[in-house]
Order: C-alpha cells, then structure tokens, then sequence
C-alpha cells in the first residue's frame, strides 16, 4: 500500500514537473516571437528612413546635421546586437532623431504640402503606432513569463533549468517621459 502512496505521488510530482517545464518553455517562445514581431516593424521603420531623408534632402539643404544624426542612429540600430534593454536604447535614439526630423519639416511650408513627404510622415506614423503595440504586447508576455520565473515553486524548477529573468522595455530617456504641453488658447 505505501509503495502505491509512494509511486501516486511521484506520478504527480513527475507531471508537475513536466507541465511546469513545458509551459516555461511555451512562454519563452512567445516571448521570443513578441520580440520577433518587434523586429519585424522595427526593420519597416528602418527600411522607410532613406526614402524620407531623399525625400527632404533637397529641399532641406541646411539641416545636413539632423540628417547625419538620423542616418547614424538608423545605422546604429540596424546593425546592433545585443539584449532587448539596449536594442530598446538604439531605437529610442532612433525616436529622438526622427521627432527633430519632423519638427525641422514643419518649418518648411513647401515640405508640408509635398505629398511623398506627407506619405512618408504617415508611414512612419503607422509604423511609430506599431513598434509602440507590438513592444506592449512583447512587455505582456514577458512580465508573465517573468512571474512564472520568479515565482514559487516554479522558481526552483526555472532556476534548475536556467530559466531567466527577460528584460522588458522601457522608456529611459527623461525626455520622453515628460508630458506634453498642449497651449489650447485660441485668443492669439
């Protein structure tokens, strides 16, 4: 009879143990295909860059600068290897440089009503809006597989198996953190 209690419970522990693993591993590669989709967008946005910059070279003779700065942030982020904390560093860089992009733009009235740059701001737009989705779903997923990491007593199984902890991303530049001020006085 106890050999019965005995092989019972080392039936349970055995499918614990095998659910557990199995669903760890399911969750590492949502993540990984959360990232995946990340890149994707990420290679859209990369890929649209030049044909703006072309667009609004000619016209934008004298902010050669903020062009240099947004091709070397593109290129900066296109070849980067390394975790998802500093591919998310590159890109936010990347941010940065396209929002100067797009204020200078705004200044040139002939740029403004030029209908390839416009078709471009909106592509970039959209795919802003994307990267901004797929990196909240990433987040998601990867806070969930963190808390199966990390809790108890899937923790001791993750930590035999070498299960860590996945990086999220975050906003760590202070300017984009800050909230923008709408002026809605229409007294001017």
């Amino acid at each position: 009879m106890i050999l019965y209690v005995v092989l019972g419970i080392a039936i349970i522990i055995g499918f614990w143990l095998a659910g557990t693993y199995n669903f760890l591993v399911a969750a590492k590669n949502q993540m990984q295909n959360a990232w995946k989709q990340i890149d994707v967008v990420l290679k859209r946005r990369h890929d649209l860059i030049p044909n703006l910059i072309e667009t609004v070279k000619g016209i934008m003779k004298f902010e050669q600068e903020t062009f240099t700065k947004v091709i070397e942030a593109r290129n900066k982020a296109v070849s980067f290897q390394g975790s998802v904390a500093q591919k998310a560093v590159q890109e936010n860089a990347l941010s940065g440089a396209l929002r100067q992009l797009f204020a200078l733009v705004e200044n040139y009235p002939q740029l403004k009503s030029n209908e390839n740059v416009s078709k471009l701001q909106e592509e970039l737009s959209l795919t802003e809006n994307q990267i901004s989705s797929a990196r909240q779903s990433y987040n998601n997923i990867a806070t969930r597989f963190n808390i199966a990491v990390q809790s108890f007593p899937t923790n001791l199984l993750a930590g035999v198996f070498n299960f860590k902890t996945a990086d999220l991303f975050e906003i760590v530049d202070e300017k984009e953190k800050a909230v923008p001020k709408v002026d809605l006085n229409l007294n001017k």
